[in-house]
């Protein structure tokens, strides 16, 4: 995939119907979703177990786009393979997930795979000034991670503008996830972000079968992002 700093959308599969996401995922491509995003989460790192990497497996057929998998699991080492074989094209590790991040994004690199950090809402920049040369992505945390619907915190609009300033000109992706609307797009956009992931933003009022629903969800979103990025 070619780099650039264009607004892109990651609808959050989390808030699809899981008894369809084949059909969901190609859905939301359809209408204009840049990638997909996939959040497995174990139950212990974050309140809440969803997926695993036979579900990835299962899905992977259905993304023509770009599969972004962020892993809230700890520790992440021992199923970096097992996401990297489902067919993740980036996996995200959080930097709280275990002690040797750096080996950890060696690991992705390893499995021919983008590498991504993400950080908590009480997870400071400061430790991934000496590793950015193994960073493709950095995800700021909007909310506490775990669960979908929850509300943008506007103090984190700082953290995405100091981390797009670590970025400087290297070509790593600055994504942001949690309570991302037309609303709260607009202030992560001008600071910096270009990746932005929706849940419920994306899927809300919409289905397989009113598909034109997520086009105009996904529309309202890029149109205020793009608005604001300058």
């Amino acid at each position: 995939m070619t780099f650039d700093r264009s607004i892109k959308i990651a609808p959050s599969i989390l808030s699809a119907d899981f008894a369809n996401l084949g059909a969901e995922i190609r859905a939301v491509e359809a209408q204009g979703a840049d990638w997909i995003h996939v959040d497995p989460m174990d139950g212990h790192f974050v309140p809440n177990l969803t997926i695993g990497p036979n579900v990835v497996a299962a899905i992977r057929p259905h993304v023509t786009t770009f599969m972004d998998v962020h892993l809230m699991i700890a520790p992440a080492d021992p199923y970096i393979e097992a996401f990297a074989k489902a067919g993740a094209d980036l996996l995200t590790i959080h930097a709280e997930a275990g002690p040797h991040l750096h080996r950890s994004l060696q690991a992705v690199r390893a499995q021919g795979k983008k590498a991504g950090v993400a950080l908590n809402v009480t997870t400071p920049l400061a430790g991934l000034e000496h590793i950015l040369d193994a960073i493709d992505l950095i995800l700021v945390m909007t909310i506490n991670p775990g669960f979908g619907g929850q509300k943008f915190l506007p103090s984190l609009v700082d953290k995405v503008r100091d981390a797009r300033k670590m970025i400087g000109d290297r070509d790593i992706h600055l994504q942001v996830d949690g309570g991302i609307d037309p609303q709260t797009a607009p202030l992560v956009a001008a600071a910096g972000a270009d990746v932005l992931v929706a849940g419920s933003a994306v899927f809300r009022d919409g289905s397989v079968e009113q598909p034109e629903t997520y086009a105009r969800n996904i529309s309202a979103l890029r149109s205020a992002a793009e608005a604001a990025q300058g």
